[in-house]
């Protein structure tokens, strides 16, 4: 996660695996064309970064995907919401789901979160 773009580097966090928390600086790099029909060296300077998208669930309803991301640190608030998210790719092979376990592990394994105290005040049919 971007935290701070300077004019020599960008500074990040990173928010899963064996790192997480840690801040990195990633600096701005030359690079130099070495195969081209130039008749001059082209030089120029850029930060090694690849741009990538983010949306929250329930902004992700009615669009449709072929590659999804899925990323857990904590369960999902309602199923609804598991559903829409897993929905929303064309293909299986698009998928990767990333959940956090209680101690900070992956694991494939995430909890349906229902609050029963929704159903208490309901009319009785």
């Amino acid at each position: 996660m971007v935290i701070r773009c300077l004019s020599q580097c960008v500074q990040c966090e990173v928010i899963s695996g064996t790192f997480v928390g840690t801040r990195h600086f990633i600096p701005r790099m030359e690079l130099c064309l070495t195969e081209t029909k130039l008749p001059f060296k082209l030089l120029r300077k850029q930060m090694p970064l690849q741009i990538c998208y983010a949306m929250a669930i329930n902004k992700s309803q009615g669009q449709s995907l072929e590659n999804v991301g899925l990323f857990l640190p904590k369960p999902a608030f309602t199923h609804g919401q598991l559903y829409v998210a897993v929905s929303r790719v064309t293909s299986p092979e698009g998928l990767k789901i990333y959940i956090d376990s209680e101690i900070g592990t992956p694991t494939n394994i995430t909890q349906n979160v229902v609050y029963k105290e929704v159903f208490q005040n309901l009319p009785l049919l």
